[in-house]
């Protein structure tokens, strides 16, 4: 999973480079697109093609605006991708990207129809062999086999409770934006409920800045790299790696 998102980052960096080489030669007509133009187009976030494009002026990465809007409510945000501290007045709309979207059309993934990419969310949704194709996805199994038995007393790591009024069912960006529309100014220090379900956290640390170390330390999923059939001791050298990764 790593090694995808840092060939994504890496691809996506060089066609920015090739865009701006372009700009820089004068107008002309559009070059064609490298291959797997979609990807290209796609925010490191959400991975799914822009929507309502958005640009960071200090290191020029790009992202759907919603996807980027927790990250600006923030005293000191950081860029999602390179954690380089940015000013929020300077994001400012992706016109460029947006014209690219217009021009450029890729085949679905699933019905193989060339859409333009910039309506390409919405082919997504409506596309019956896509829709298939995520009904008839696999079932997660473990990269590293083992013989010992899956634990039937894991917590669940899916949603979780507000720690502020005790809202229930939510996944982590729904945490997130619960949060911030309705406790934003709340003082009280709170436990994380994504730290105390995770074995390796202490389940009685309260944060004094709870809406910024959701917005910052959970910028992923736990159970998207770690194996929770493994015992204890692996999964913590697993998230003390993936810490290290992540600083």
């Amino acid at each position: 999973m790593m090694a995808m998102f840092r060939s994504f980052v890496s691809a996506s960096t060089q066609f920015r480079q090739q865009q701006q080489q372009q700009s820089s030669s004068g107008p002309g007509p559009l070059a064609a697109p490298p291959e797997a133009v979609e990807s290209q187009f796609s925010c490191p976030i959400c991975l799914e093609v822009y929507h309502k494009p958005v640009s960071i002026a200090s290191c020029g990465h790009t992202f759907c605006g919603e996807c980027l809007q927790p990250c600006l409510q923030v005293a000191s945000p950081l860029c999602p991708l390179c954690r380089v501290p940015f000013d929020p007045k300077k994001v400012e709309r992706s016109s460029n990207v947006e014209k690219q979207l217009a021009s450029y059309k890729a085949p679905c993934r699933g019905c193989s129809k060339k859409v333009s990419l910039v309506k390409m969310r919405s082919h997504i949704s409506s596309c019956s062999k896509v829709q298939e194709q995520i009904a008839n996805c696999p079932k997660f199994v473990p990269v590293v086999p083992t013989s010992q038995p899956i634990p039937s007393n894991i917590p669940n790591r899916s949603t979780f409770v507000c720690p502020f009024c005790g809202a229930r069912n939510l996944d982590q960006q729904e945490l997130v934006k619960h949060c911030m529309e309705n406790h934003r100014n709340d003082p009280n220090k709170v436990v994380c409920p994504v730290c105390s379900a995770m074995p390796w956290e202490d389940p009685t640390y309260k944060s004094s800045n709870f809406l910024q170390h959701l917005l910052h330390r959970h910028k992923f999923s736990y159970d998207t790299f770690v194996d929770y059939s493994i015992d204890e001791e692996a999964a913590l050298q697993a998230a003390l790696a993936l810490s290290l990764a992540e600083n």
